[in-house]
């Protein structure tokens, strides 16, 4: 089997690759995240899954490569990562009451045959009215200052949606496992 590198910082990442039961190595991706002029926040995210998969290359020239970026968006507002407890307040306050998308990018680049097979994984997220306590509490309880739109489906975030819909509930969380899975097989590897 080829080696398998993740290219990303992220620990969430990293608990949805474990979950397909495959050695892997994390490499941290060194890429300039600017937004490109008129650029829309799929083409963002899939741009960004691309070059970090690109970003190890060089280190990893015999390896299956994962890249993967998020960029979660409401009407022609972007929502990143808060970083703070109050950005991520303002986040949730803006949040409330609409229906959010977070598109996921996947990449997975065959570095020793140049081969790249890369998808776009939409999920629809729609938030729940909130009210400042509900926030308050939420953020008293959950570290969502690392995570766009403040808001960990995987945890207590949940309790702050209404509804969500997407072809792979794992893609909301940073990792689409189904595309990546397939996208695995594609290359050889054996998945139950």
């Amino acid at each position: 089997m080829s080696q398998l590198v993740l290219a990303s910082t992220s620990p969430y990442r990293r608990e949805l690759l474990g979950r397909l039961q495959i050695p892997f190595e994390v490499c941290v991706p060194n890429v300039d995240e600017t937004l490109l002029p008129g650029e829309t926040p799929a083409s963002t995210a899939e741009r960004l899954a691309v070059a970090k998969a690109l970003a190890v290359q060089v280190r990893f020239p015999n390896a299956l490569i994962i890249g993967s970026d998020q960029v979660a968006y409401c009407d022609l507002q972007r929502f990143g990562k808060p970083g703070s407890r109050d950005n991520a307040r303002a986040q949730l306050r803006n949040l409330s009451g609409k229906v959010v998308v977070f598109h996921t990018g996947l990449c997975l680049l065959n570095s020793k045959s140049n081969r790249s097979h890369v998808r776009g994984v939409a999920t629809e997220v729609c938030f729940r009215e909130l009210a400042d306590g509900e926030i308050e509490r939420y953020l008293d309880k959950e570290d969502a200052l690392n995570c766009a739109g403040s808001a960990r489906s995987e945890a207590l975030g949940i309790s702050l949606l209404e509804w969500m819909r997407s072809d792979d509930p794992t893609a909301l969380v940073g990792l689409p496992l189904i595309a990546l899975a397939e996208m695995l097989r594609a290359e050889g590897i054996s998945l139950p």
